[in-house]
């Protein structure tokens, strides 16, 4: 994923956490936060920064917290005081802050004598090094995003049937070509954000330098069943620009209809008005 690699100097400035474990072995609460729809991290302090790609973070009174520039930060051992601080930092660099966040939890346990799985719903790791929480972070990003459109777009996909069945009634359907184009455009951008944003069908870029890793992401996938939900939530977005494209289409050829008919009219009136003045 590409977050914030554009916006810092090369990874060798960074302190080597490595496989170091940065959470204590035990439960690890795990909570995902949608903020809003983008995150401006350029900014965020070099003392702090455990990895940039995703950018992870310290939090006050211990924790980690990964930050996603599509407005998620994922926190990792936070008490309620450092997400409330940490969110706080967040609010001047959110653009179009949501009046309720979206959010997704994990429980977590750092147990390095089992192997990694999830067992009655509980995440077991063999440690919490860095590469471990950014894996996570990543998997519970997508999965929130993925809920928040899935919600949007629930109402949108609901509609389809009501126009449906009206235009099947009566022949003619209600609203103009700037409501339906308006939802055609948020429906663009729901898929710029999911694909060109989140890249939430790309493969995670830390797994090109951890292949070890490969079972937990599956692990993980497998459990917020990442690539079901985005192919049906693609097959609703294309649906409903269907629908939407084929309105717009329809009441455009009605308007052009309507033009003709004027005009056809303008022209019978004009040969009226010339046969009026040839016979008087």
């Amino acid at each position: 994923m590409d977050q914030t690699r554009d916006d810092a100097g090369p990874d060798e400035a960074l302190p080597a956490f490595g496989a170091r474990a940065l959470l204590p072995a035990g439960r690890v609460p795990v909570r995902a936060l949608l903020i809003g729809t983008r995150f401006d991290l350029r900014t965020w302090p070099e003392g702090e920064t455990l990895a940039r790609a995703p950018l992870a973070v310290r939090l006050e009174e211990g924790g980690v917290a990964v930050l996603f520039r599509y407005g998620v930060a994922v926190l990792f051992a936070a008490t309620a005081r450092a997400e409330m601080l940490l969110r706080e930092r967040l609010t001047p660099l959110t653009e179009h802050a949501y009046a309720a966040p979206g959010f997704e939890v994990l429980d977590m346990r750092v147990d390095p004598g089992r192997p990694e799985g999830l067992y009655e719903g509980v995440l077991l790791v063999q440690s919490a090094s860095l590469q471990r929480i950014q894996l996570i972070a990543e998997a519970l990003s997508k999965s929130v995003i993925l809920a928040h459109y899935e919600t949007r777009l629930a109402s949108d996909f609901d509609s389809i049937e009501p126009l449906a069945s009206a235009l099947e009634r009566k022949g003619r359907i209600g609203g103009g070509t700037r409501d339906h184009l308006k939802r055609i455009g948020a429906l663009l951008l729901i898929e710029q954000r999911m694909v060109g944003r989140a890249e939430i069908a790309d493969k995670p870029e830390l797994l090109w330098d951890h292949p070890e890793l490969e079972h937990l992401n599956a692990v993980l996938e497998d459990e917020f069943e990442i690539h079901e939900r985005l192919t049906a939530l693609d097959r609703k977005l294309e649906l409903i620009a269907r629908t939407e494209r084929t309105l717009v289409d329809l009441i455009s050829t009605k308007h052009s209809l309507r033009v003709e008919w004027y005009i056809v009219g303008l022209i019978v009136f004009e040969i009226l008005l010339t046969l009026y003045e040839m016979l008087h």
